[in-house]
């Protein structure tokens, strides 16, 4: 194959015999997998909290009309899309949300870890993980027509907690900028190129990279002299602090969506079919599959997944969404 021209037999052998964890299955996520299943990578394991909608069809290639119509689960579709381009490589999916008690798990065996998330609190929990575990970590991100890339290698140069005062305002979203989807596409052709890199045995450098591809402007900046050596998670210490209790949120409100995502304090199952039945006579346009439970309550649309999370749509008030997964759930 031409790839292997490229890069020779030996690293074609390594990207097949790879364990890949993308987190995250929208912009990102989408193209990253679809590049690495395409390069042959040996296992991809893809992990998401949420379902497609009709406006993520703009910018995350895998998903369909009919996915947003059937409301699956990202993680699902993303795989059924994945596995018809290549039936070779082991794809497990994961409809699940990120977070430290789940994070090493879904970890365990990783050759590299890929950021395809839109959440800063993720990152770090990611970052702790692939510190303690000496994983190799690409991190990406992308807004408007902007978008930036750096490898955090354990053990060499910073890790992404060390770089958070020279990263771009996390305020910064795609709900107030927007975004199109060529960045998208050059972000995710960027992660794949360093992960491949990085499997082939390539020397990949401690460069925080990024460009505006509506502007044509590119900028790198060497940072392995910004290594805090009292950073907790890849100082002297490494404490880990992102992957404990005390750092994590229960809810948050999601980039674009007034909707607030509820993730319970303890992990629970919730019985989808009971619940359907439960609130079929105070609910209106319900639907239901094997993954999830949709409805419009009051003035909200709710989402209930069979994890025990939720997404409340119409609200960005926390307090008010957590009231009403409450009396939703009990």
């Amino acid at each position: 194959m031409k790839q292997e021209l490229f890069i020779g037999k030996k690293g074609q052998k390594k990207i097949e015999e790879s364990t890949i964890v993308v987190f995250g299955m929208g912009a990102l996520g989408s193209a990253i997998s679809e590049m690495l299943v395409r390069a042959g990578v040996g296992k991809l394991i893809i992990a998401d909290r949420d379902y497609v909608e009709w406006s993520n069809l703009q910018r995350q290639q895998l998903y369909t009309e009919e996915d947003a119509k059937q409301k699956l689960p990202k993680a699902v579709a993303a795989k059924q899309r994945l596995q018809s381009i290549n039936s070779q490589t082991i794809i497990k999916e994961y409809v699940m949300d990120i977070y430290f008690q789940n994070v090493e798990e879904l970890a365990e065996g990783a050759s590299i870890l890929m950021d395809a998330t839109d959440n800063f609190e993720t990152r770090l929990v990611i970052n702790d993980a692939a510190m303690k575990h000496n994983i190799p970590f690409v991190f990406g991100a992308c807004v408007g027509s902007y978008g930036m890339t750096y490898p955090v290698l354990s053990g060499k140069g910073p890790c992404f907690h060390c770089l958070v005062d020279y990263i771009p305002s996390q305020n910064v979203t795609c709900d107030t900028e927007g975004v199109i989807s060529p960045i998208v596409q050059w972000v995710a052709s960027m992660q794949v190129a360093q992960a491949m890199q990085i499997l082939s045995g390539e020397d990949v450098t401690s460069t925080l990279r990024s460009f505006d591809i509506w502007k044509m402007e590119h900028a790198e900046m060497n940072v392995e002299k910004l290594k805090n050596l009292d950073c907790p998670c890849c100082g002297i210490e490494r404490l880990h602090p992102f992957l404990t209790m005390e750092k994590q949120t229960k809810a948050d409100i999601l980039c674009g969506r007034d909707a607030v995502h509820i993730r319970p304090p303890v992990p629970r199952t919730l019985d989808l079919k009971y619940l359907s039945k439960q609130w079929e006579q105070q609910t209106t346009n319900m639907l239901a599959n094997t993954h999830l439970l949709s409805f419009q309550y009051e003035p909200y649309r709710v989402i209930l997944f069979k994890d025990g999370r939720a997404i409340i749509h119409g609200t960005a008030d926390i307090t008010m969404a957590k009231n009403v997964y409450t009396r939703l759930t009990g």
